[in-house]
């Protein structure tokens, strides 16, 4: 299964960095310059705003994504969810005065539309946190040409989000919802910051995923964009509900089980959770300082 997915990530990957430079050549023809962030032919624009949503995994050029990292490790998919994320969103952030609003628009809309629904019927927690994946980048594409700071926001709380969940799976060994109902034996502390992390990424007041889409929902409002702002909103709706089912399964339920002893957590060695700590804590309160 992790040769396929590598295999897979390779071949999606080449092909998105070889459309990159083919609009770069296809610009360097017709302008004379190399610089990309020089793009002036409409045609290299829109090819290098969709080689970039391939590798990123914007819907539609995102079925690779949830393939990927369903065959891959947790800590793989921690990667691949955050830190490969930031190369690709540079070059759009590089480039975003170059490219078409409206295709960035479509794009960021239905990758929250899919990333919403994509996720209804999963079971496995990587396929989720996948689809979760696109519909937080669909927010970013959507706001990228209209305010390119404020998908830095997003992108920065995205990454302290996506982190959190993901070390806190990787801490309880949880791959799919089955597995989070038994993660209270591990820690009863982790359960609770595992609903509240989950609430943030879904974007619940007070805690501090809402404040990205607070903005965003402000800016595309103030833009004249009020249909697309209430179809983001609707779609948000979706992903709340895989949310919803997560949170369920770990701090509503309690699978049955032969042991009798629930005290299962004191045994365990102590762990460094420096890192989860404070980017749980970041991720979940950061919505009473939002600036004005």
């Amino acid at each position: 299964r992790a040769t396929e997915a590598t295999t897979k990530y390779f071949l999606v990957q080449a092909a998105a960095s070889a459309t990159v430079l083919f609009s770069s050549t296809i610009n360097a023809w017709s302008t004379g310059t190399w610089d990309i962030m020089l793009m002036t032919n409409p045609y290299a624009c829109i090819m290098l705003t969709m080689a970039l949503s391939m590798k990123l995994g914007l819907a539609p050029l995102h079925f690779w994504l949830p393939e990927v990292l369903q065959g891959s490790s947790l800590k793989t998919a921690l990667i691949i969810t955050t830190w490969q994320k930031l190369a690709p969103l540079s070059l759009l952030y590089m480039t975003y005065h170059s490219l078409n609003t409206t295709t960035l628009l479509t794009l960021g809309l239905m990758s929250t539309m899919i990333g919403g629904w994509g996720g209804l019927n999963q079971t496995q927690t990587r396929k989720i946190m996948a689809y979760s994946s696109i519909a937080h980048l669909g927010w970013m594409a959507t706001i990228l040409t209209l305010s390119p700071d404020l998908m830095l926001l997003n992108l920065t709380l995205y990454l302290m989000m996506t982190m959190s969940t993901f070390m806190l799976l990787i801490l309880s060994a949880s791959k799919t919802i089955k597995d989070l109902t038994t993660s209270w034996t591990i820690s009863p502390t982790s359960t609770a910051l595992m609903l509240m992390l989950l609430m943030s990424m879904a974007g619940l007041p007070p805690l501090t995923g809402f404040m990205p889409k607070w903005f965003i929902l402000q800016d595309l409002t103030s833009h004249n964009l009020p249909m697309t702002a209430t179809l983001m909103a609707l779609s948000a709706l979706l992903s709340l509900f895989f949310y919803l089912r997560l949170t369920y399964a770990t701090t509503l339920t309690m699978s049955p089980t032969t042991t009798q002893n629930k005290l299962k957590w004191r045994l365990q060695t102590k762990l460094k959770t420096t890192l989860l700590s404070t980017t749980a804590m970041v991720s979940i309160l950061l919505l009473p300082i939002t600036p004005t």
